[in-house]
């Protein structure tokens, strides 16, 4: 019998162990070559196991298991057959169910008497099908529930009250389920409390605000979004408006753009910013390389595939490892301020947010513009209030005036258009 033994391979540099947090199959089941057999989570990225034989596979490591990588968890044997026949017999006690599922509705159907009982209910106390809804929603017995409707029916109000507790205590209070549930948190989330636990104690951290006006950004998607797309195969948004600034920005202010080694600070001459991307194990910070020398259309391209990599679960180790500064958007969940957490051993996080239609003054007239507030919180241990304030305001100049900052004047071509 020829059994291979699945290892842990290495998800990347310097991670040594990491936990089965999903098995996709069961044991004893047939699997084939580059099948995922499993999820699997590190302290930086959940990624997939795919078999790497068919076979029958065997389970040696059960789900949130901590293994070393190069353990063994699971063995493949490559000698069984491929199960055969299975599809007829689970589409047999289909074919027998049916006429046993229609017998029951003729019998049922000539039933028609609930109507003319429903007057009688009503007089006995029974709530009206709206009450009922709320009664059975909030866990409240219809017994307990006086009825101020006609001849004690309950209504919808009466339903409303009982299932709101009454102060001191009243009787009527909710008897619904209390249950509760104890997950166990993940490597990749375990590590990231265990990151923003060790920045707050370990930073001198300090958030500067500021307000930006979309009002330009705005124009130029509405008139060249088309366009674009056609062109470039991908929408025209907000993050490579902010990209680009942020990047200029950097160039202008390098102390923001770099971090402590000890004793020591290391600063970059390449901007690699990472995003923050919300994906179904949580949030990830994918890096785009160079991004300094990215036009709108490749920062676009870039963020949308690594975005679908982390939607997917294909994100790799090393597409996260090594930005020098990060930008998050609260405001896609509808955040209007926040005070973003470095993300170590980076220095500084831009934090954008909502987008709201505000009264603003300018030109010493009142008018009304899409604002945005934008928040950069930086370690002041390497970073003086000056840089950071310096920064957060040559965002601001590129965001109010990207045509003259960001591209040369021309708009066409800054778009690449």
């Amino acid at each position: 019998m020829s059994v291979l033994e699945m290892k842990v391979p290495s998800p990347g540099e310097s991670i040594t162990e990491v936990e089965i947090a999903t098995w996709l199959v069961k044991d004893g089941d047939y699997v084939e070559k580059d099948q995922p057999i499993a999820e699997v989570d590190s302290d930086k990225a959940t990624l997939e196991l795919p078999a790497e034989q068919s076979g029958i596979i065997t389970l040696k490591a059960e789900e949130g298991d901590v293994v070393q990588v190069g353990q063994v968890v699971c063995l493949i044997d490559m000698d069984a057959a491929r199960p055969e026949g299975g599809a007829p017999a689970a589409e047999a006690p289909k074919q027998e169910e049916a006429p046993k599922a229609a017998e029951p509705a003729k019998q049922e159907a000539p039933k028609p008497a609930a109507p003319v009982a429903a007057p009688q209910t009503y007089a006995t106390g029974a709530p009206s099908p709206a009450a009922k809804k709320i009664l059975d929603e909030k866990g409240v017995d219809a017994a307990q529930v006086s009825g101020t409707g006609r001849d004690g029916r309950i209504t919808k109000t009466d339903a409303e009250l009982a299932a709101v507790p009454a102060l001191g205590g009243s009787p009527l209070t909710a008897t619904g389920a209390r249950t509760t549930t104890t997950t166990k948190l993940s490597v990749l989330r375990r590590k990231i409390a265990q990151r923003l636990v060790s920045v707050k104690n370990e930073t001198a951290m300090l958030t500067t605000f500021n307000e930006v006006d979309m009002s330009e950004i705005f124009r130029l998607r509405k008139q060249y979004k088309e366009e674009f797309a056609q062109k470039h195969g991908v929408g025209l948004g907000f993050m490579s408006f902010f990209t680009k600034a942020v990047t200029r920005a950097l160039q202008m202010y390098p102390d923001v753009n770099a971090s402590i080694d000890g004793d020591f600070k290391v600063n970059y001459d390449f901007c690699d910013i990472s995003i923050a991307v919300s994906g179904p194990k949580g949030l990830m910070v994918p890096v785009l390389r160079n991004a300094e020398n990215m036009s709108f259309s490749a920062v676009e391209a870039n963020i949308k595939d690594l975005a679908i990599k982390v939607r997917d679960g294909k994100i790799t180790v090393d597409e996260m490892t090594g930005g020098t500064f990060t930008i998050t958007n609260g405001g896609t969940f509808g955040s209007m301020m926040s005070t973003p957490i470095i993300n170590p051993p980076q220095s500084a996080i831009l934090g954008m947010h909502n987008i709201i239609q505000r009264p603003v003054a300018v030109d010493g007239q009142v008018v009304i513009r899409p604002m945005m507030y934008v928040a950069m919180s930086y370690d002041h241990r390497i970073i003086d209030g000056k840089e950071s304030v310096g920064f957060l305001v040559a965002v601001k100049e590129a965001i109010d005036n990207p045509v003259e900052i960001l591209m040369g004047g021309d708009e066409r071509k800054g778009l690449g258009l």
